[in-house]
């Protein structure tokens, strides 16, 4: 998640609605409504119009108990509650260090829009995962507020929290069995989340054998992930992953080195991990920023799941597409120059000599490729690139793009219902220094153009593009198959052609839009990254 986006995160909690009327909302009618769950019933929001479909909104409904009392284990369920607990506010992030840290352990907690409660109405429900790797972010930032796409598509959509960093994905089973599950557990608490949403749908207007999961970079990951989990099958139905992969996961000895470093770091040993229950949640985040010795380019820790052998056995998207999900149908996507967004922030990289480009690879292209070799290989593709356009192609080439054509590759050898997408689409803002860049989709397929964070430009360019976008969304939950009359016809990825839909303000399908760029990177064997 980038600055500006946490900032109008942080933002967007401090002016957390309450119990006061939103803008536009009747003043005539009752405001709350009340669902029931398992645990309790809970008071939510009714956003009332006039020219509109109502609202329901439902915020920190917890799917889980406080994660204090299972650090590094499987979550439990929730406390129940005596009378209507408020729904009204966004619950904390998970713990995390950063503009939302630390957060509170006790974040287990999903949020709701629907059109109606207990109607029948069996609506696709649309689950989001968050991205932010799994270090950092949180299911309320303002781009995923789902009130309009709700509105939209007469849709239930849910956002979630779950435990990240070390909180979720420190291995510890190696020194003790009573953690074997600690490598994955922040997917476990993923997992937990879906049960509650297949249990509680109908309650929500919603159908719980049409669930479709939909996450942007690491929130695609976690997808990626969930579809090789056994214990997360047949709890959703539908996948899209935005900007964000996972094709291997750590194996369990490199994942035990890692939490080795921060049990170093503690000042700990592998028998005192009972330890781990009694320290402050800022003095374990310190350690999660322990220098890893065996990354160059980036020297935080990588935390993401684990080759456990129970929870997960298998790697995601290798050496093929995960059995167990082979009847999903899934979106895969990413942006055009997604590093532009990270990489982008830095006014060197905008003005990088050919001399100097080299280095500039070296440190941050992520593949086993001589420098000298991708940017020959540039020049040829496309002549009238800068060497800072090399510089921003290559380094988004080799850092999640190659990731998600393994993955539609995989999924098509398998015969999977899979669609592949690129957005085009530039950003308006800072000159079109940006272009397509990494996190520029989300307000798009949410239709949240105008929300805080959103780099989009709110222009006539830029709603088409979520009507595109939101549209596709809305019919593959509904069918299955992202086609809609606002698109021109999008076939399904196959072998050879590598069909893709490239959104723009004149969307249209290509074959094998970037093969040269393809052909390239098939030289060098991959290499999981974290996801951002």
């Amino acid at each position: 998640m980038d600055l500006d986006r946490r900032r109008a995160l942080q933002t967007g909690l401090a002016l957390a609605v309450g119990t006061m009327l939103p803008q536009g909302a009747s003043a005539g009618r009752d405001p709350h409504v009340v669902a029931r769950t398992r645990s309790g019933r809970v008071r939510g929001f009714r956003d009332s119009t006039a020219d509109a479909r109502d609202v329901l909104s439902f915020k920190g409904i917890p799917y889980g108990a406080d994660t204090a009392t299972t650090r590094f284990l499987p979550p439990d369920r929730e406390t129940p509650w005596r009378g209507v607990r408020d729904a009204l506010r966004y619950a904390a992030s998970a713990p995390q260090s950063g503009e939302l840290g630390p957060g509170s352990e006790d974040c287990l907690a999903l949020n709701v829009w629907t059109p109606a409660l207990r109607d029948g109405g069996e609506r696709p429900v649309l689950v989001y995962l968050h991205g932010g790797a799994y270090n950092t972010g949180s299911g309320s930032d303002p781009l995923y507020d789902g009130a309009r796409l709700c509105r939209r598509g007469d849709v239930v959509v849910i956002t979630l929290n779950h435990r990240l960093n070390l909180f979720g994905y420190l291995y510890l089973g190696e020194f003790d069995t009573r953690y074997a599950a600690s490598g994955n557990v922040g997917q476990l608490d993923l997992i937990a989340a879906l049960e509650w949403v297949r249990e509680h749908a109908a309650e929500f207007g919603g159908d719980a054998g049409n669930v479709t999961v939909f996450g942007q970079s690491g929130g695609g990951a976690k997808i990626a992930t969930l579809m090789a989990m056994p214990n997360a099958a047949g709890l959703f139905h539908r996948a899209m992953t935005m900007s964000g992969q996972q094709v291997t996961a750590a194996g369990p000895r490199a994942a035990a080195q890692r939490a080795k470093i921060v049990l170093d770091a503690l000042g700990l040993g592998p028998d005192r991990l009972d330890a781990l229950h009694s320290l402050p949640i800022e003095t374990l985040l310190k350690a999660a920023r322990a220098r890893d010795p065996s990354r160059i380019e980036d020297m935080r820790l990588y935390f993401g799941p684990v080759l456990d052998g129970h929870d997960l056995s298998r790697h995601p998207f290798h050496p093929d597409a995960p059995p167990q999900s082979a009847r999903i149908p899934m979106i895969i996507g990413n942006t055009r120059d997604e590093t532009r967004a990270f990489l982008g922030n830095d006014p060197a990289n905008h003005a990088l000599s050919w001399g100097a480009l080299p280095e500039a690879l070296r440190r941050h292209q992520y593949v086993d490729l001589p420098p000298d070799t991708v940017i020959a290989a540039y020049r040829r593709l496309y002549p009238q690139y800068t060497a800072s356009d090399v510089f921003f192609a290559a380094t988004t080439a080799g850092r999640s793009w190659r990731g998600a054509i393994l993955e539609a590759e995989a999924c098509a050898q398998q015969g999977a219902p899979t669609w592949m997408y690129q957005l085009d689409f530039p950003s308006p803002l800072d000159g079109g220094k940006y272009g397509a860049m990494h996190t520029l989709d989300i307000p798009l397929a949410f239709d949240n153009i105008r929300q805080s964070g959103s780099r989009t430009g709110d222009g006539a360019e830029a709603q088409s593009v979520a009507d595109a976008m939101s549209g596709a969304l809305l019919a593959f939950a509904r069918s299955g198959d992202p086609n809609h009359a606002g698109l021109p016809h999008w076939p399904p990825y196959r072998l050879p052609q590598r069909a893709t839909m490239l959104f723009d303000t004149a969307s249209r399908t290509v074959d094998d839009p970037r093969r040269g760029e393809r052909e390239l990177y098939e030289r060098a064997p991959f290499i999981q990254r974290g996801t951002f």
